[in-house]
This record gives C-alpha cells, structure tokens and sequence, in this order.
C-alpha cells in the first residue's frame, strides 16, 4: 500500500457515544489516529437511529473537532452498522466460463459477487455485505483464493449480511445532512474485527464479542474466514438501567456505579464495603453495597452471555474455537468480565485493544476497547480505497476566521489546507494569519 498520504475518515454511530475519527497509513503501513471526537449519542436505540435531529448534532459536532484536531476537510467517511434488524444467511452461487484455456481472473469473482447481491430478500430488506467464505473449481473444494488457476466451473459459498433499507437510510441522511457522504456502510462487529484480531487467532478459530451501550456484536471466524455474525439487542444498558431500579436511583448514578464499583462477578465483590448515593432533592443518602451491586450485574450479564453462547453454537464452530472469545467495547471493561464469560463458556478469554494495529505512539485515549469499531471503521476504509485502487477526496480550501486586529473585525477567508498535516503543521500553515495565542489546541 502505498505512502503517508492514504488518508481515510470514519463516523461510529453507538447506542451511547457517537465517534468521528480521522487517520492515515504511516510508512510502516500502521494505521495513525490524526484526530477523534466524540459525543454523547441520545437519538439512537440499540444501534438504530430514532431522532434524526440529535444524531445529526451529535455527527455535526464531532467532524468539526475532528477537522480541527487533524486539519483535514474530509468529505466521505465510512460509517458502522448494527441493529437487531442485522441478520446473516449463507448462499452459494456459480459461474459456467466460456474456456478451460483462460486464467480465472477478479472480474470472475466480482461477477459472483454481484449476483448475490441480486438474490431475493424480503421487503424492505436489503443487502449489506456479501463475504466470500470458499471457492470450488471444477469440483476441487477448499479453495482461498483461485485467481490464475484455470477451470470452466467457479462456485463459491457466501456469507451475505442483510439489513433494514430504512435503518441504513436514517443513518445515510444523518451523515448527509452534515455535508459529508456516506462512502460504505460496514457492519459492526466486522470493523471491530479488523481492529483486534490477530490473522492467529482468526486462522485457529475465534469469537469476537463487542460489547456495547445498546447491542452486543458476534463475529465467528475459522480458518481465516468470517462464518457467522450476529447483533443482540442489548448491551452496557440494560445493566445500567437494572441497576437503576433495583437501588432506585438516578441512570447517572446508576452508570457511574457500575462503572466505578461494578463487578461481574458478585462473590468476589467485597461484602464489607458500600458506597453512599447522595439522595434526590434533599432526601436520605442511600448505602449500597459492592456485593449487591455485582450480583445485579452478575445476572444481566449471565443473559447476555448466554446469548452469545446460543450465537456461537448456531454458527456450528463452537468446538473449533481454538482461540476462544476476544472480548471488546466500552461493555468489556467490567471488572472479572472476563473471568465469568471464561466461567459461563468454559473457553480462553482476552479483552480486545485496537492498539494492535496503530502505529507505536498511538494516544492511550484512542487505545481502549470503547473505540474497537472507530479504529475498525478506519482500517476497513483503507482496505475499500486500496481494494479499488482510491484515495479520499479531501476539500482543500476551508473557510476559517480571520481576526483583522486594527478594526477587530472576524471575517471568513478561505484557505488551502494539504491534507494529511496534523495538527501542529496546520498551525505553521497559518501562522501568518493567527497570532500565536489565537490558535485553538
């Protein structure tokens, strides 16, 4: 791939926080967070959007900090996809080529492709993804990649993701209604995949579990190929809220305890400790204790692992997961999360950072499993452009404020700004417009 300048931009839009993000292809081809922003997210429901309004100020808010911090006037950007309308069906599809003699070539496999976007759906569904899982060449299975070989008959079995039109098109007009374009949508657990995965543990067998505010995400991988993904409805919320009611206090305590104090596991939470709420206008403080607070947890999350369970045997992999579960999302922070799902699944369990794929200086604020499908969504971009041969279309000229300090007068000039510069090249770029003091960190 090829030099400093692939630069590639990305919009999350979660349950809880709504993330944009901006990066680039360093020379050792690692990626390079440039900027990152996020917002509390209160338009969206267990990955779908329901208030267009909220969500659009949300996204309108994070791609100016975005822009500043990287000094990039993006345009495009690839934005994330979940919801329990998400499902997953598996299809085959052939080809019969005219000759024995000709090397089978990508337009071969991209005809396979596009056919199964042609398959029939029900109403008011439609495509995602079709993911190639293997191919056959005339009756020889188990073939990866059968580009140069020669055959008259191509098969290939598909994974093909289906979503709701109307879901996809919330999130479309969302981004739209910001001046930007949606340049692909991309399933969520798979961006999350491509940030904390390892080829390893893809190839020996492996489950990924994105553990977010409104939806957890599953994505089973075995032998280097993706075989089953999946969007349960819920998430790092209905803890939250479970909390709120057996305490009876308010969703901003109830978080704040879950997140501080909380446990997975309620018989390793210390039975002699409590922690006092400040009571609601005026009244008694309340006295909770950190063992009953971890038995509330314990049981919501017994539900949600009982669901991915349920997921990774429908998959059929269950007993080839060699690699176990990678746990990730802002919900996998919890403490002895990952000694309960080890305990509930009886497989290995780690927590997934997205750091593995960023470059060695990546911030410690953007290397958390909160920001697995950002970094995803980024990766996955690099891939689209580099797949098609592309780069990102970058506006060069931005409009900014220019001080005149004999009148004191703001007026808006327009300026070029090369992108790929981060944030301190951006300001010698403008130090003949800006005091130094007006610049804003």
């Amino acid at each position: 791939m090829a030099t400093n300048e692939k630069i590639v931009a990305a919009v999350d839009i979660g349950t809880t926080k709504i993330v944009s993000i901006v990066g680039r292809l360093n020379e050792q081809g690692r990626l390079e967070v440039l900027g990152i922003s996020q917002a509390a997210s209160k338009g969206v429901k267990r990955g779908v959007v329901l208030n267009i309004e909220e969500t659009v100020n949300a996204i309108q808010t994070t791609s100016s900090e975005a822009k500043e911090q990287s000094g990039i006037n993006f345009n495009e950007v690839f934005v994330g996809i979940a919801g329990q309308h998400i499902k997953s069906v598996r299809n085959r599809g052939y080809i019969n080529r005219d000759s024995y003699d000709d090397e089978i070539t990508r337009d071969d496999l991209q005809h396979l492709i596009d056919d199964m976007y042609k398959i029939p759906v029900d109403v008011g569904e439609e495509i995602i993804h079709v993911l190639p899982q293997s191919y056959i060449v005339d009756n020889e299975t188990g073939v990866k990649n059968p580009v140069g070989m020669f055959g008259k008959r191509l098969e290939a079995n598909f994974h093909i993701v289906i979503g709701q039109i109307s879901s996809a098109r919330n999130i479309e007009k969302c981004i739209n209604r910001v001046g930007l374009e949606a340049k692909q949508l991309v399933l969520e657990p798979l961006a999350s995949s491509a940030a904390v995965l390892t080829e390893d543990e893809k190839e020996a067998g492996v489950a990924l579990v994105d553990i977010g505010g409104g939806t957890t995400d599953v994505a089973v991988y075995y032998d280097d190929v993706i075989r089953h993904t999946a969007v349960i409805p819920f998430g790092g919320n209905v803890i939250t809220r479970d909390i709120k009611e057996g305490c009876a206090i308010l969703q901003r305590q109830a978080e704040s305890l879950k997140i501080q104090f909380g446990s997975a596991l309620g018989d390793l939470a210390q039975e002699d400790k409590v922690v006092t709420i400040p009571g609601i206008s005026g009244r008694d403080p309340k006295e909770i204790s950190f063992r009953s607070l971890a038995h509330i947890i314990q049981s919501r999350m017994e539900e949600i692992i009982d669901a991915v369970s349920y997921e990774i045997e429908n998959s059929g992999y269950m007993d080839k997961l060699s690699a176990g579960i990678v746990l990730t999302g802002g919900g996998s922070m919890l403490k002895h999360l990952n000694q309960l799902v080890k305990f509930k699944t009886g497989m290995d369990v780690r927590i997934g950072f997205p750091g593995e794929k960023m470059a060695a200086d990546a911030s410690d604020e953007v290397n958390q499993p909160m920001f697995a499908t950002s970094v995803g969504l980024l990766l996955k971009g690099l891939e689209y452009y580099h797949e098609r041969q592309e780069e990102m279309v970058i506006d060069e000229t931005r409009e900014v404020e220019e001080t005149v300090e004999e009148t004191g007068e703001i007026k808006r000039v327009k300026k070029g700004i090369k992108g790929g510069k981060i944030l301190e090249n951006l300001k010698n770029t403008l130090s003949d417009i800006f005091d130094e003091s007006d610049v804003k960190m």
